[in-house]
């Protein structure tokens, strides 16, 4: 069965399974916030109006700047983009026909993007059950790559790899002139993050992608950006289209970022319903992965297969995230975002009710 490639998609998803939709969906495919934007945007989005009869900045520099300014860096270390996804497929370009290693499972946008541009790709497989990286092993990747994707926090499994072992990827890339690209698009959610920007003053071979559509809950705006050294930048900004980041994502972007109070109290309310949902799934025997942020793999031991809890969670109308397309996991383990706690309560009531067989 070929199931949709991403998640936030439940209608083709009940086509390609075949099942009626219910009138009642609850995704949780969509890794977003459930607290859904601050408060700020829809207070000030009337004043985003006048924008559209003009062409946006071209090259988002107001907003360019104060990223630059919030992370320390200079202006010409920041490109803005549509989101994450186009500034993978950037990345793709700037490694045509290039050499990558992918630390799986991970994004799926990253193998796209990279054999879109003629590149040969491996893949390098973190450890499960216990969940782990073998650095000793990747390193000896990096030597005869050119470059490295490292998902961090890691999409699909919401676990985090320590700024340490990163450090040491960061060495052995340094060592061996390999472009070590490590996706942030979740950092936000994390309780304690150790920020990798002061290590690219001494290592010129460093991306930072960060999405800005997940934890402010924007994902129909689009909008992203990456941090590296300026001859890096402008390499990949030579390939973005004229006017990528629309008026209007420029505008959002400034009240997002200016609002840090709903990044803390986001952080704290996944961080409590996080350890409630983790405090059930142990109880009953279930395995999920050790995340630290806003959504976690999830299987039942006895079962290899997770089509039966699949089925039963979709006619109830909860969409999980299928893992078919994570190399590694091949459909043996669910992604559940962290939601909204009487949507969470009732994921919990419904897996209960499966697992006890009394559906």
């Amino acid at each position: 069965m070929n199931l949709p490639p991403h998640g936030a998609n439940p209608l083709t998803l009940y086509e390609t399974v075949g099942m009626k939709p219910p009138v009642v969906m609850k995704d949780f495919s969509a890794n977003i916030n459930p607290l859904g934007p601050p408060a700020v945007l829809q207070e000030n989005w009337s004043s985003f109006y006048d924008s559209i009869l003009e062409y946006p900045d071209p090259k988002a520099n107001r907003l360019k700047t104060f990223i630059a300014e919030r992370e320390g860096l200079e202006p010409g270390q920041v490109l803005v983009g549509n989101g994450g996804a186009e500034l993978i497929s950037l990345i793709g370009r700037l490694l045509a026909g290039k050499k990558a290693v992918i630390v799986q499972p991970a994004f799926s946008e990253y193998e796209a993007a990279c054999r879109a541009n003629s590149c040969q790709v491996e893949h390098y497989f973190m450890k499960q059950e216990p969940w782990g990286l073998e650095i000793e092993g990747l390193k000896e990747k990096i030597r005869y790559n050119d470059a490295l994707f490292l998902c961090n926090p890691n999409n699909p499994t919401g676990m985090h790899f320590s700024a340490e072992l990163v450090m040491q990827l960061m060495e052995e890339c340094r060592r061996n002139n390999c472009l070590f690209i490590i996706d942030e698009a979740f950092y936000d959610f994390l309780e304690a993050y150790e920020s990798l920007v002061p290590a690219m003053k001494n290592n010129p071979n460093i991306i930072l992608l960060r999405s800005m559509t997940k934890i402010f809950a924007i994902p129909g705006i689009r909008l992203g950006y990456l941090l590296a050294d300026s001859r890096i930048i402008e390499s990949i900004a030579s390939y973005q289209p004229h006017w990528s980041v629309n008026a209007i994502a420029q505008h959002a972007g400034m009240l997002c970022l200016e609002n840090s109070s709903h990044v803390q109290l986001t952080v704290d309310y996944i961080s409590a319903e996080r350890k409630r949902l983790f405090s059930f799934y142990q109880k009953n025997g279930l395995i999920f992965s050790p995340s630290s942020i806003n959504f976690y793999l999830l299987r039942d031991p006895s079962e290899e297969n997770k089509e039966s809890l699949f089925h039963y969670l979709m006619g109830a109308g909860l969409v999980p995230r299928h893992t078919v397309n994570f190399p590694g996991l091949d459909g043996r383990w669910l992604r559940f975002a962290i939601k909204r706690e009487e949507d969470n309560t009732e994921l919990m009531e419904r897996i209960e009710k499966w697992w006890n067989r009394t559906i």
